[in-house]
């Protein structure tokens, strides 16, 4: 493993501020102010520990400052950096949001005459007026705005996502290794976050929901898998934040039924029609509608989820693969696919997920662990 791992690069950095800058010119905002870690992280490169807080400020002008906890971080991309007691004697604040506000303040001065770019769920009345907010018409809520930025991914980005996949790739690899009849759920689970680390170089930032044997999904058990069981692997490794989201499905002994192979043959299909069919433009409702109809034709109703969804610092993000949104692909999305069949004489169901980049003439598959049972 090399000891150089992938990290946010401040000039890419600045280009996501250079966005934002663009639309708050467009909209009339003075300045944004983000406490989120993603949007932090995301602006600036820094991430907070996930027990700490930290703020950033971005005005206008451009100048962009950055409140962290206890020590200024080095290789950021911020004009000026402060810093608040995140801890007092090792033990951790309960306060730290209002005391990053309030450094945050001291450095940028009262935004009371401002108008003011918040995160909608993030910065309450509270926050607000430690920054001098108490018109609550000045404040613009862009939480919505910078989820829609973070859908192109530069990069620096798409480094941090590669080396979540990879960690996916040497955690199947290790599922092959162990899975058997009569190894615990709770044994599989520990071998793969081991495997995980390893690629890492750190610990995961998160490792994904589906670890149960014989089941759509779940969280792992300590219960023996049984000989005949398909075990979906829903994996979602986080490396430093931005995460990974594929699947495979195994067959415990190695040896699936005709039922099962079947249903495998008719999934596989799907994930060719999404690299065969996705470009800018294309709607994403449109491919749900596909999948559900290729998969329709074999098991009626065996499919009963999303067609997949966007990734990056959050495990589900745009673009939506599912018929409750209206979302079209973009160049820069990164996002999986995941068609799966589900039903009784399945036992547990196939699922089998890629990830993807979309280019401005397709897309670039991430991920290349073999799908076969």
């Amino acid at each position: 493993m090399s000891h150089s791992l992938p990290t946010l690069a401040p000039p890419l950095c600045r280009v996501r501020q250079r966005r934002l800058l663009d639309l708050m010119s467009a909209r009339g905002i003075d300045r944004v102010v983000v406490v989120t870690p993603e949007h932090v992280q995301w602006l600036t490169g820094f991430r907070p520990h996930r027990l700490m807080s930290a703020a950033v400020s971005l005005d206008v002008d451009g100048r962009c400052v950055l409140s962290a906890p206890n020590t200024i971080p080095g290789d950021v991309a911020a004009d000026e950096m402060v810093t608040f007691e995140a801890q007092r004697l090792a033990t951790l604040r309960q306060d730290q949001p209002a005391a990053a506000i309030e450094a945050l303040a001291r450095a940028t001065g009262p935004a009371g005459s401002l108008r003011l770019g918040v995160e909608g769920s993030a910065l309450g009345p509270a926050l607000c007026r430690l920054l001098g907010v108490t018109d609550p018409d000045r404040l613009e809520d862009v939480e919505a705005d910078l989820q829609r930025l973070r859908r192109k991914k530069e990069s620096d980005e798409l480094a941090m996502i590669r080396h979540a996949v990879a960690a996916t790739e040497a955690m199947y690899a290790a599922a092959r290794e162990v899975i058997a009849p009569g190894v615990s759920e709770l044994t599989v689970f520990s071998r793969l976050h081991a495997a995980a680390v390893e690629v890492l170089g750190e610990p995961p930032t998160a490792l994904g929901n589906d670890f149960c044997c014989g089941s759509p999904g779940g969280p792992p058990r300590p219960r023996a898998i049984e000989a005949g069981e398909l075990y979906i692997l829903d994996l979602g490794p986080g490396y430093r934040g931005y995460h990974a989201d594929n699947c495979r499905t195994f067959a415990v002994n190695g040896a699936p039924t005709d039922v099962q192979q079947q249903a495998w043959e008719a999934i596989v299909p799907v994930l060719r029609h999404v690299e065969a069919t996705v470009r800018p433009g294309v709607s994403c409702r449109r491919l749900f509608e596909d999948a559900k109809r290729m998969l329709d034709e074999v098991r009626p109703g065996g499919f009963f989820h999303h067609l997949g969804h966007g990734i990056g610092l959050y495990p589900h993000e745009a673009p939506h693969l599912n018929p409750n949104w209206d979302d079209v692909f973009e160049e820069g999305d990164v996002f999986t696919a995941e068609p799966g069949l589900y039903g009784d004489d399945l036992r547990g169901g196939i699922r089998l997920e890629e990830d993807y980049v979309v280019t401005a003439t397709g897309v670039e598959k991430l991920t290349s662990f073999p799908l076969e049972l």
